[in-house]
């Protein structure tokens, strides 16, 4: 097994870079390796629930973004969101995943009663939250309420890059206090990035994985950008399997207990994505538990898989491929390794 040294900024930005297949390889199974040290061959379901497609930002990448009058809009109901939790109970998830756009109409005591109903159907369960930014006294408060983990991809750790995929109202500084400020408070903290956005180069890339090495996040979401027809970069290529998957295995190296999915825009871009994804160090996948008629209006992006699957459906599905490529499917909560759930 190649020693790759992953401590010089050189050797990194040569492994982003290289398109010999071999070495690819190599590193993928580098990362493989690394990840079997702490959860072997589990891979840990979460059940998604989508529900709102409503947004207040305006991101040039992102399908629901509040300029786009394409988009059909919607919110589900308490009920519908609870209604979704006891399916994905049933089917035997143990973490739910509620995650929206960054929706004004759900103020933070809708967010407070949302996840106090969850906590008191499903006390052991693990709620995690992706709803973007937020003020410390909001993310406190949810923490309060029952909440354990919190999602929010930084995108791209630099501040130029960020200012070009970006509306000038947004700010990276503020999205990267917003994560410290999570893990301070005690949660499970997910960070993230696309790959192969516009105006990346590689050493973006490197930014990205030294930003995620400082901030040690417990969870990081690595999938490719992939064109939304409606948005300012409909008209511009999308992200590559390859390249994706190289920033998988290089994230596993450089967190090896980080918690990684095979993300549904690796499934979109390529018939096998998830499981290559597997099979460069991810642990992580998250079939779908949003209503069937609402997850084709939840697109952030085109082509998306998977909305027409029933939950049972999508699940089991997902968990006959992943056996078939010699991976064991764990419905437990799957906290990140070395997580004291009564610290």
């Amino acid at each position: 097994m190649p020693d790759f040294a992953l401590n010089q900024d050189t050797e990194l930005l040569r492994l982003i870079a290289t398109d010999d297949p071999q070495e690819a390889e190599a590193l993928f199974a580098a990362a493989r390796q690394q990840r079997e040290i702490y959860y072997g061959q589990q891979v840990y379901f979460r059940g998604l629930v989508e529900f709102t497609n409503y947004c207040k930002n305006d991101c040039y990448y992102c399908g629901i973004r509040c300029s786009n009058n394409q988009v059909k809009r919607y919110r589900l109901s308490l009920e519908q969101i609870l209604e979704s939790c006891r399916v994905g109970d049933m089917l035997g998830f143990k973490t739910f995943v509620l995650q929206g756009g960054e929706d004004p109409w759900f103020t933070d005591q809708r967010i407070i009663e949302m996840v106090e109903a969850i906590r008191k159907e499903y006390p052991d369960h693990a709620i995690t939250l992706s709803i973007g930014e937020r003020n410390r006294e909001s993310y406190e408060a949810f923490f309060q309420a029952g909440a354990n983990r919190y999602l929010l991809r930084h995108e791209t750790a630099n501040e130029a890059h960020y200012q070009k995929m970006h509306p000038a109202s947004m700010s990276l500084t503020e999205r990267k206090q917003c994560l410290y400020t999570l893990k301070d408070i005690g949660y499970q903290v997910g960070a993230g990035f696309m790959v192969g956005t516009p105006f990346q180069t590689p050493e973006n890339l490197l930014e990205d994985l030294r930003f995620l090495q400082t901030l040690e996040p417990h969870m990081v979401g690595i999938g490719p950008f992939i064109p939304q027809a409606d948005t300012p970069f409909g008209d511009y290529p999308g992200g590559t399997l390859e390249l994706t998957l190289k920033m998988i295995a290089l994230t596993r190296l450089l967190l090896p207990k980080a918690l990684i999915p095979a993300t549904t825009a690796l499934g979109t871009i390529s018939p096998l994505g998830r499981e290559k994804g597997l099979m460069a160090g991810a642990n992580v996948v998250m079939p779908n538990l949003s209503p069937k008629e609402v997850r084709k209006l939840y697109a952030l992006y085109d082509n998306k898989i998977c909305t027409g699957d029933e939950a049972a459906e999508c699940r089991f599905c997902m968990e006959g491929r992943i056996r078939n490529f010699g991976f064991v499917p764990n419905m437990s909560r799957g906290d990140v390794a070395g997580w004291d759930r009564s610290a």
